[in-house]
């Protein structure tokens, strides 16, 4: 087995092999690997990005990813990207064409999941912040000995944000017992059965662990700054959870038993 992709070191260029769009505004980006070689991600982790500079003056532009791939993929590692109005790296690799490169680094350790480190597991999730609960979510479903139960709370605007409701499904329906994802929108359609609004305290208090669990249930946290800043609280920095605040704190939780991705 040859050595994994990723350079936690330094940035390596990786080339796109293909480009599979999900809606108006998300694609998946697959960049090749060597026959054989893994991307060498951790559940979870993240990998930074890099545009450099392009004239003397110019600013190097860094951010994060957290790529959908399992971890014993070879061949390939996909990321999962939207494209935002003032997003440089974001528009920057939405330019980009099957064949062209993008300068990564990683993986970054965030969360070092163990089987059964929790019996439970509450998950909220908005828009491309999928990308961690996804890389735990297999790897509790694919393990027989890890018996812990997550429910996901999965916010968007419409439908047709919801990213890769047909694969959470499929889980859903294959791991019954391990995974329930409770949909949320804020714009619904109608006829439209999943709850709506915005991911309230009834909906925490509804679906997923209670805060009187302890240290048998955890939360995660992962979305937009709007989201993180009413469930949790920020983050100080990569490194810093800072402390919990919102409607977490309220109904309960407290800051060892919730990590914000």
């Amino acid at each position: 087995m040859s050595k994994a992709a990723l350079n936690p070191n330094a940035f390596t260029a990786f080339k796109i092999s293909s480009i599979n769009k999900l809606n108006y505004n998300t694609s998946i980006f697959r960049f090749k690997l060597e026959e054989g070689q893994t991307a060498g991600l951790s559940v979870a982790s993240c990998l930074l990005t890099m545009i450099p500079a392009q004239k003397e003056g110019d600013n190097i532009v860094i951010r994060p990813y957290t790529p959908i791939t399992h971890e014993s993929t070879t061949g390939h590692m996909d990321l999962l990207i939207k494209t935002y109005p003032t997003g440089v790296m974001s528009k920057h690799i939405f330019n980009l064409s099957v064949g062209d490169e993008l300068l990564i680094k990683g993986p970054i350790t965030k969360l070092k999941y163990e089987p059964n480190m929790r019996k439970e597991i509450g998950m909220i999730a908005g828009g491309t912040g999928i990308t961690p609960m996804l890389q735990v979510i297999n790897k509790i479903t694919e393990n027989s000995d890890d018996h812990t139960k997550v429910n996901m709370l999965f916010a968007n605007t419409t439908e047709e944000d919801i990213l890769l409701k047909d694969h959470l499904d499929s889980i859903q329906r294959e791991y019954p017992g391990k995974l329930k994802v409770h949909y949320v929108l804020s714009k619904p359609p109608q006829g439209w059965t999943g709850e709506t609004g915005y991911v309230n305290a009834d909906m925490i208090k509804k679906y997923l662990p209670s805060s009187s669990l302890g240290e048998d249930a955890m939360v995660f946290v992962c979305g937009p700054p709007g989201m993180m800043n009413a469930m949790s609280g920020p983050k100080n920095s990569p490194t810093d959870q800072g402390e919990l605040s919102g409607i977490l704190k309220e109904l309960g939780y407290v800051k060892e038993n919730v990590f914000k991705f």
